[in-house]
């Protein structure tokens, strides 16, 4: 097992580290003020590349510009990147959003088994017939994604300080890994006894890659939260960030949109009220005041 543990934890490394050539591939592009930057965290797709080429090629065919993702492996670069307008605009978690939602722009949020919303879940190893919810997991060790990720992080350490457990206290051991994905991959073969993913890219990893799956069980599932958004620098002008969503909007209307959205396992992209992410933003102040979130 010592020798699964080493494996893995190379293979999360390898991965972060692999994620930001896309980044530096496109270095150049922050000296062309006419090319729309996107940020992006590592996605779970397996073709990740080959997603983001094609979803470029689209994106700047109906921009009439040219479009350029940044990648980044953690939440906290993207934002930062945001906040200082080195991009136009990123695919964030909702609560990085909320907390830097004075100087963000909500653009769309896209549309997950025809809603805007999604769920956190804690999956553990599918034999663990016994775990239930998080109080469960007293004593265990727990994957996390990311520090600012809403499912991956804010929502467990949520649920259980408001049902008066302290969520310093509760796990033998916590890591991060920067990845959704590798949260089911810890878990998969057996690095963390559970971990808090967002139940999207659990259920699109079961739909499309069930290998990557079958080793785990959903043992909890959350109440709804709106799901992680497009959102712009204020830098970025409102036209730009006009067209960027209308194009957004008009994927699910063509063909090659559809194609684009059917691999993200999305419906499309849709408008919603800036409100949709008061209660991410509720949990955040209520954990703040409590001195259990930095």
């Amino acid at each position: 097992m010592i020798a699964s543990h080493q494996r893995i934890r190379r293979r999360l490394i390898k991965a972060g580290v692999a994620s930001l050539g896309f980044a530096f591939a496109h270095s150049s592009a922050y000296a062309n003020a006419d090319r729309v930057l996107i940020g992006t965290t590592p996605v779970f797709l397996d073709d990740q590349l080959g997603f983001l080429e094609a979803w470029r090629e689209y994106l700047q065919a109906r921009l009439n510009r040219p479009v350029g993702f940044v990648q980044r492996g953690s939440y906290r670069e993207v934002a930062d990147l945001l906040l200082e307008g080195s991009i136009d605009c990123a695919w964030l978690c909702g609560f990085p959003y909320v907390r830097f939602r004075q100087r963000l722009q909500l653009v769309v949020v896209p549309a997950f088994l025809g809603v805007p919303l999604y769920r956190s879940y804690m999956i553990v190893p599918v034999d663990q017939t016994q775990a239930r919810s998080l109080i469960d997991m007293r004593g265990h060790s727990f994957a996390f994604s990311d520090p600012l990720s809403n499912s991956g992080f804010l929502v467990p350490r949520y649920t259980l300080w408001s049902n008066n457990i302290d969520p310093d206290r509760h796990f033998s051991r916590t890591l991060f890994t920067l990845s959704h994905k590798k949260v089911v991959e810890a878990v998969s073969v057996g690095l963390v006894d559970g971990g808090s993913v967002d139940g999207y890219v659990w259920e699109t990893l079961a739909k499309t890659s069930p290998e990557q799956t079958r080793n785990t069980r959903v043992a909890w599932k959350s109440k709804t939260f709106g799901f992680p958004p497009i959102v712009a620098s204020r830098r970025t002008s409102p036209g730009t960030i006009e067209v960027l969503r209308n194009v957004f909007l008009g994927m699910s209307e063509d063909d090659q949109g559809r194609s684009l959205l059917a691999r993200l396992n999305l419906n499309g992209f849709v408008v919603c009220e800036d409100k949709l992410f008061d209660p991410i933003a509720q949990m955040m102040h209520a954990l703040m005041k409590a001195g259990k979130l930095l």
